[in-house]
């Protein structure tokens, strides 16, 4: 059995993502990452993926997550799951943070994405350039959408 140490914490503005689990521990078969959102904070715009599902599970506060325009509420030891191609988003809604544990399955998505996505958010002069946004989700395989 192969012991996890505490990964770095990546920020992006009112995010901040710890990888618990990346592809390679798991042969590529799974991600699992731990993300807070502080209240009313930006988050990313709308997106698909294509490669991966994504399962979403509550451990404290609560996100609002739209699937395909239908605003579901996930808190704590709710589950939500995102298919390949459905278009997502989510946000804070409320007056506190947010953590939910995140299963991406294939293991597709890792730290890369999130270190670069803060990469070009903390180098913007203001808001970060969309279009630079949704090139770093491209590479990721991320699908930016239009907003849902």
């Amino acid at each position: 059995m192969t012991a996890m140490m505490q990964s770095e914490e990546i920020r992006i503005g009112p995010i901040a993502i710890r990888f618990l689990i990346e592809a390679g521990a798991t042969n590529g078969s799974a991600a699992v990452f731990e993300f807070d959102v502080a209240p009313g904070g930006p988050t990313p715009p709308p997106h698909s993926h294509d490669g991966y599902e994504e399962t979403l599970y509550g451990l404290r506060g609560e996100l609002t997550w739209t699937l395909e325009g239908v605003a579901t509420t996930v808190g704590p030891g709710d589950v939500l799951s995102i298919p390949r191609g459905v278009v997502h988003r989510f946000e804070n809604l409320g007056d506190e943070p947010a953590t939910q544990l995140a299963i991406v399955t294939p293991g597709l998505l890792g730290p890369d994405y999130f270190r670069e996505v803060a990469a070009v958010v903390d180098g913007a002069d203001g808001p970060p350039d969309p279009a630079e946004i949704g090139a770093v989700m491209m590479r990721h395989g991320l699908t930016p959408a239009r907003p849902v």
